[in-house]
């Protein structure tokens, strides 16, 4: 599935789950007068009973028809794979495919790396050079850093655990072990 794909799952998944069109949530937020995200995310959430991923995207989805910048690039992931980190694109491209196949989850772009979600943040995907992508991963504080499970504290003290991908080979059963367990905690 590709991301255009997923966020209108996502956007249907909301609208059936709320009973509301996205012209329902826009004009709720409109009525609110708020304008930053994380007021119109907290809004959404205490006062409609939207779950965090659902106000997050309602709201986005709201700042984006009224700032819609056809420059801006529709994959979040294309703006961290421009330039000398492009070859890395088919392989990061593979990784999501290897993650997407676990389920529903949300990517928020972050500087530098993308942040996925479920109700809480379980990986994130970051290219650091250009022959590696890291992979942030927050699993149960008593699964031991080994071989390629490597500790994060070093790397980003929001993750447990990290891995370093350099090739399609490193995309194997182990690794989807370790990426289903970070989605499983995060559901």
């Amino acid at each position: 599935m590709d991301v255009d794909a997923a966020l209108q799952s996502q956007i249907r998944n909301i609208e059936t789950t709320y009973g509301k069109p996205l012209d329902h949530w826009f004009a709720v937020i409109d009525a609110s007068g708020l304008t930053k995200h994380n007021q119109v995310v907290a809004m959404l959430k205490s006062d409609h009973g939207l779950a965090h991923g659902a106000a997050h995207r309602v709201s986005l989805l709201a700042r984006q028809r009224d700032h819609a910048d056809p420059a801006a690039p529709s994959d979040p992931a294309d703006a961290l794979y421009a330039g000398p980190k492009a070859r890395l694109r088919p392989l990061h491209d593979a990784l999501l495919g290897e993650i997407r196949a676990l389920g529903a989850f949300d990517i928020a772009p972050k500087k530098g790396y993308l942040s996925l979600r479920r109700r809480k943040q379980f990986a994130m995907v970051q290219p650091s050079t250009t022959s590696r992508i890291d992979l942030g991963l927050i699993l149960p504080t008593t699964t031991p850093a080994a071989g390629r499970l490597e500790s994060a504290a070093r790397f980003n003290p929001l993750f447990t655990h990290r891995v370093r991908i350099t090739a399609a080979t490193d995309l194997d059963g182990e690794l989807r072990g370790w990426l289903a367990t970070a989605y499983a905690l995060a559901g």
